[in-house]
């Protein structure tokens, strides 16, 4: 109780409601990042006493993830990079007239995630680290590609197809300075190209540009809301379908909250995880992508528990889970605060007033999620030319903030017509997204590791926990196959003895 009357203090309560509007804000405009939002935040917090400025950081992170949701659900456009496994059923579903059903199905998951992330958090902290820290080269390498292998699941249609859009999303993420030799690599002497192509202005490209270029060879819908439906949705409607899918929630939250815990992972890759382990143990995996709730449910549930997840490295060994704990970290020692092993000893207090902002803030989640999802829905009722031209102009405004150059301005353009086109050849994007995130985190754990080795593949499949890896990716992809083919034997046998 005195953790709780300490974070409701109008001091502590008026900047952290403040920074979770200021996160559905940003969180909701393509290009425009969670990380952004609390790089924004931190200089504001310099002379607030730590439990203020923590409450910002936490606050505006949570609305910030799920914000990104809300243009995903409506427009397919991701305005977070955790946003994008949310297009596949949430869009869909908004094209069937459910939007408003996938939208507060995705706030409610992500309300639900952020509490398990905060209660796993809060229980088995330091054992989830000390795992977390048993992770090497050779471990990372297994979980990139058990990523990277999810673009075969979620593929709807050609698994070719799909395929060849991870493979491109893969050679774009090997543009740059390579991590080894220190060579530029399809540079072509451009130095914009020597730091690589940012998978941001990829993203609002491909799902952004791309959907107003294919608006604008098909005008007649250019004057009709983006939107239209008004759909009233009840406590008890969502409800039916949140305890029908209770299993597949915590599930979801886990997994979210175990790929946060692993430093650099984020919970763009944890929302992908868990959609495609979602539709690997569903009863229906073929319902997936067609506008099927638990492909609602599956990512919006991870990338919230996921932020819960990043913390535990950070509060228990001052290891940065993602780029938002790494400025977290660097707050925290602006107020005085060194985390590691110690700090639940010696800032035993503050780490639970911590705790209870965690929580709390899922409670003001929901409301201010659902006071965004209002604003929005009227902005998607103007008609769609001119909903189009607002996306057209922030996606750029968007990609231009994110370094202050207008070459990725640039990268936009040209990734809206790559999008165009390979939609015009039903090829999938979301694999492209897949394969630029998890490329370089696949090749320098594959090299670092050989180099360790020698040369030597040993030690990938040695290791318990790569060898454990490495049969869950296999389990993924020879399930479906030995269980026909195991059902098919037993058909025979049957006919057999008859």
């Amino acid at each position: 109780m005195e953790y709780l009357t300490s974070v409701l203090q109008i001091d502590v309560l008026f900047p952290w409601l403040m920074a979770m509007f200021l996160g559905i804000f940003v969180g909701g405009i393509p290009g425009l990042t969670a990380t952004m939002a609390v790089a924004l935040i931190v200089p504001i917090t310099y002379h607030m006493q730590p439990i203020a400025g923590l409450a910002m950081i936490l606050g505006v992170s949570f609305t910030a993830i799920f914000a990104g949701d809300i243009p995903a659900t409506f427009l397919r456009i991701p305005g977070t990079p955790a946003s994008g496994a949310a297009i596949l059923d949430g869009y869909e579903m908004t094209k069937q007239g459910r939007g408003p059903m996938a939208i507060a199905l995705d706030l409610s998951c992500s309300a639900i995630g952020g509490v398990i992330g905060i209660l796993i958090l809060m229980t088995i902290a330091p054992f989830l680290a000390e795992f977390a820290l048993t992770f090497t080269h050779f471990e990372y390498f297994w979980l990139g590609t058990l990523g990277l292998s999810m673009s075969a699941i979620i593929t709807r249609g050609s698994t070719l197809k799909g395929l060849i859009a991870t493979v491109i999303g893969v050679l774009i993420s090997t543009i740059g300075v390579d991590i080894t030799t220190g060579y530029p690599r399809f540079a072509f002497g451009n130095e914009n190209l020597m730091g690589g192509i940012g998978f941001i202005p990829v993203m609002i490209g491909l799902f952004g540009l791309s959907e107003v270029f294919r608006s604008i060879i098909s005008p007649e819908n250019m004057k009709t809301p983006s939107i239209t439906e008004n759909i009233s949705i009840t406590f008890r409607s969502v409800g039916k379908i949140l305890l029908k899918s209770k299993r597949l929630i915590l599930q979801s939250s886990i997994i979210g909250n175990l790929v946060g815990a692993l430093p650099g992972a984020g919970a763009d890759m944890a929302a992908w995880i868990a959609y495609g382990i979602g539709k690997k143990t569903s009863k229906h995996p073929e319902k997936f992508g067609t506008g099927y709730e638990e492909g609602v449910i599956a990512p919006t549930s991870a990338n919230n528990a996921s932020l819960g997840g990043t913390w535990i490295p950070a509060l228990v060994f001052g290891i940065p889970g993602d780029t938002i704990t790494a400025i977290l970290l660097g707050a925290m020692m602006m107020y005085g605060l060194t985390p590691g092993p110690l700090v639940f000893e010696q800032e035993r207090f503050l780490v639970n007033q911590i705790f209870t902002v965690g929580l709390i803030s899922q409670v003001f989640l929901l409301i201010i999620g659902a006071l965004g999802i209002k604003a929005y829905r009227i902005i998607l009722r103007f008609p769609r030319n001119i909903v189009l031209a607002a996306v057209l102009v922030f996606s750029i405004i968007g990609s231009y903030a994110l370094a202050n150059n207008l070459f990725d301005v640039g990268i936009v353009l040209v990734f809206g017509l790559v999008g165009f086109f390979m939609e015009k050849a039903d090829m999938p994007l979301p694999p492209v997204i897949l394969g630029l995130i998890l490329g370089p985190m696949i090749e320098e754990n594959l090299r670092i590791g050989l180099i360790k080795t020698d040369g030597a593949f040993g030690e990938f499949f040695t290791r318990p926990i790569s060898f454990t890896l490495f049969l869950i990716l296999m389990l993924l992809f020879f399930y479906d196959p030995a269980k026909k083919l195991i059902g098919k034997l037993f058909s025979q046998k049957s006919r057999s003895t008859e």
